[in-house]
């Protein structure tokens, strides 16, 4: 039984080591990135972001974790698709 404590513990502090590299990763391009105009982030891709990190959270339900995965993924694709069109 103490094994499993200790799996859930390490994988929820892996999970948050995780999101406080990803947001150490934000604020760095949130700050240097505002002088650059050239590729910013669409909404669109905002959003296919926000899916797959859900995703990657909610991974231990394999079934809820996929799909949000992969609801990002073709999210992700319409707005390659979109940006293409409109060059």
């Amino acid at each position: 039984m103490a094994t499993k404590e200790f799996k859930l513990n390490s994988s929820l502090a892996f999970i948050l080591l995780s999101l406080g590299v990803l947001l150490v990763v934000a604020i760095f391009v949130f700050f240097l990135g505002r002088n650059r105009t050239e590729n910013r982030l669409t909404p669109l891709a905002g959003l296919a972001f926000g899916f797959i990190l859900a995703g990657i959270l909610f991974g231990e339900a394999r079934l809820i974790g996929y799909s949000l995965m992969g609801v990002g993924v073709i999210v992700a694709l319409v707005d390659i698709l979109n940006r293409s069109k409109s060059k």
